[in-house]
């Protein structure tokens, strides 16, 4: 089977550059033979730089490359010339990118904006001349400091995919289906769990030309924050989701029940998700009667918006559309 393309957590180590060392040169000529100090600074270390990039969707142009180190400082030299600054290194990373130290998990900071730019490694200072020291009492001093250390270290690199909504559901619920037929996103779809390996995104078009971005998941298995399943893997890009769209099969015996279930799931991932606003779609209505609907309604919570929806025959999806635009711009 061919590799995903698809990467979402890459660790990675860097090292800035050294600064270059300061110059102890005396400055000599034909007719100055005691002339003063006029040793340069050295140059900057290279910074190691990373840049979002709203193009990029994947880590995978990282996944290969561990090592990354900038390079050092040139020394100073005379006549006050000043060393080269060591050439700063810029990685493109997707928007939505979480860096945490490598050693300690903790962390460090997120990358949510298209063109930012965040300093990884900062480059070691170049180290001054020796004209830096000249005084009255000390004309000649033949001294100058060296250059400092850069920085180094274990980072990691996660991804949490940007969406304006997040389906939430078990496997074969038909989140993938519904993605297919409500966006142009290609999903792989098939009737067995676990169809969906990776996150998609499609684009729901609404009216007026306007739209929001919509995000599948591989689904969620009781116990998923425990690891089981893989559904663990992928509960992080959830986090970024503004609505989360909760998909429960018609075919399943108890309706409310599976609902719960997915909800004490993220509860146990991350407590926070339970603030976001939350719609409710039975899927496959076209499998079960009216007079099921009603009987599935009277145990759904009262302030949950639900509707049942089915992605073949196209009911409900309107007004599914509708939900969560409402639900978007709450």
């Amino acid at each position: 089977m061919a590799e995903s393309n698809f990467i979402d957590y890459v660790k990675i180590f860097c090292a800035s550059g050294h600064g270059g060392a300061g110059s102890a040169h005396l400055h000599r000529a034909k007719y100055i033979p005691k002339g003063g100090p006029d040793g340069g600074d050295g140059g900057r270390g290279g910074h190691i730089i990373l840049r979002t990039n709203p193009q990029m969707w994947t880590l995978i142009h990282l996944r290969y490359r561990k090592f990354i180190k900038a390079e050092n400082g040139a020394p100073g030299g005379a006549a006050l010339c000043k060393g080269k600054q060591g050439e700063d290194i810029f990685l493109d990373i997707p928007v939505g990118t979480v860096v945490k130290d490598g050693e300690s998990q903790e962390v460090l900071f997120e990358m949510v904006e298209p063109g930012q730019e965040r300093i990884l490694c900062q480059g070691g200072r170049g180290g001054l001349g020796n004209n830096n020291f000249k005084s009255a009492t000390n004309q000649t001093p033949r001294y100058a400091q060296s250059g400092e250390e850069g920085q180094e270290g274990w980072f990691i690199l996660e991804l949490k995919v940007l969406a304006d909504v997040g389906l939430v559901g078990f496997p074969n619920a038909g989140k993938s289906t519904l993605l297919a037929s409500i966006t142009s996103a290609k999903p792989k779809i098939a009737n067995y769990a676990f169809t969906t390996l990776e996150p998609n995104l499609g684009i729901v078009r609404y009216y007026d030309d306007q739209s929001f971005v919509m995000a599948d998941i591989p689904g969620i298995i009781e116990g998923a924050h425990e690891g089981k399943g893989i559904g663990l893997r992928f509960l992080r890009h959830i986090e970024r989701n503004s609505v989360l769209l909760f998909m429960v099969s018609a075919e399943e015996k108890d309706i409310a029940k599976g609902y719960r279930i997915l909800l004490g799931e993220l509860r146990e991932y991350n407590p926070e998700l339970l603030a976001k606003d939350r719609v409710l779609a039975i899927t496959k209505c076209d499998l079960i009667a009216e007079k099921d609907k009603a009987k599935i309604e009277k145990k759904l919570p009262e302030d949950l918006p639900h509707v049942f929806i089915s992605s073949i025959t196209g009911e409900g999806l309107p007004e599914l559309k509708d939900l969560l635009w409402a639900a978007l711009n709450n």
